[in-house]
């Protein structure tokens, strides 16, 4: 469209798969018929470099930390085995690179505390369900239901790690005994999952309940509808709860954002956005997600001190409001959109013409003799 139209093409990405998983490119064989990496890595290829300008959400997208590699910056060199060798496939250099955090609705989601902008009613159903209601589709009864909430959602995928949350909820005694835990996570039913890692996943978090005995002290319902996540914050921050994101690797973190907007003392992993977005001990928690035990490790401390006392939550839930509402919201979010589309309405025009055909022939050739043709040989679903 952006050819044909000869306007702005901005690339706005919300997450790569290729660094989600590990050795994705290597072994992309393996994973090509759930995944189709190889369409989906030669896909961001084109759209990286036909892009006037690109919007990540944090800087390390682009280029990792000392200690792990950026999304984009993954695909500067790599290999698909058997199909093709990538040097050079994207300049981290070029101007084009820009970082905008996303923001939050601060319609759905706003602080516990507003009391005036809560409907009295969506909050008894919505808690009601969240922690008593007999359902169907609701998985477990809370014995002490008045326990502080740790609370998380997620879709039910690896990366996700709501299956490590369970474990590390399983073999604290101290987290067990202070709290209950509560997730909204894709379906009970493994029979109703969407693929074959969310019916993975769910038949593990069964067994992680069975194995640790959790079943008066978990609480596990589907997906919450969107209209329906700010108040289950609320509600959760009502009750003195916290918010976990356990993701393996989180490659930014709206969860978390909406979360502390809402006034709930957040945990996030050190590994991807969240460093950008949490203040760590001050408007939130940086914690190791990669094995259970590090997990609880992170979590204990808080708990314990906010027993000891109750101004160290209170500290935490106004930082997180502070630092959501001066670094992460839409407004701010589109005022700098708009500066960058124009500026680079005049960069598309003053770069030079012969650098610009020669990028439009390294993409035709990856489209019409790669992508195109492994694209339609798709089965239909």
């Amino acid at each position: 469209m952006s050819d044909r139209l000869d306007v702005i093409q901005c690339t706005i990405a919300h997450a790569l798969e290729k660094t989600k998983y590990l050795f994705s490119d290597l072994y992309w064989r393996n994973l090509e018929e759930y995944h189709h990496f190889s369409l989906q890595f030669t896909a961001d290829l084109i759209a990286m470099n036909k892009s006037d300008f690109i919007i990540s959400s944090t800087h390390q997208e682009i280029i990792g930390t000392e200690e792990s590699m950026g999304q984009y910056e993954s695909y500067q060199f790599f290999t698909l085995p058997g199909l093709f060798q990538v040097q050079g496939g994207i300049n981290l250099f070029a101007p084009k690179f820009n970082v905008i955090s996303p923001g939050v609705d601060e319609q759905i989601f706003f602080p516990y505390h507003e009391r005036e902008k809560r409907t009295a009613a969506k909050t008894r159903a919505i808690e009601a369900r969240l922690l008593r209601d007999a359902a169907d589709d609701v998985f477990g009864r809370l014995r002490d239901p008045d326990k502080p909430p740790i609370f998380t959602l997620a879709r039910f995928d690896r990366i996700k790690n709501i299956t490590g949350l369970i474990e590390a909820f399983g073999m604290s005694k101290a987290l067990r005994t202070g709290c209950n835990l509560i997730f909204s996570a894709g379906t009970v039913d493994p029979g109703r999952a969407r693929d074959p890692e969310e019916r993975e996943e769910i038949e593990k978090a069964h067994a992680m309940i069975e194995r640790y005995a959790l079943h008066d002290q978990v609480r596990w319902l589907p997906g919450l509808q969107r209209l329906d996540t700010g108040e289950a914050y609320r509600i959760m921050a009502d009750r003195r709860g916290v918010f976990v994101q356990p993701a393996l690797f989180e490659a930014f973190g709206l969860t978390i954002l909406e979360a502390m907007l809402s006034g709930l003392p957040t945990f996030g992993p050190l590994f991807g956005g969240p460093q950008e977005i949490i203040e760590n001990d001050v408007s939130g928690i940086l914690i190791n997600t990669s094995r259970p035990g590090l997990i609880a490790a992170g979590i204990e401390p808080f708990i314990a001190s906010c027993a000891r006392d109750a101004s160290r939550w209170d500290e935490m839930s106004r930082q997180g409001i502070r630092r959501v509402r001066e670094s992460f919201t839409w407004k701010l979010y589109s005022e700098k959109l708009i500066g960058l589309a124009k500026l680079y309405g005049f960069w598309r025009y003053s770069i030079s013409k012969a650098e610009k055909q020669e990028l439009n022939r390294y993409c035709d050739i990856l489209y019409y003799f790669l992508f195109k043709q492994k694209a339609e040989a798709l089965p239909e679903h």
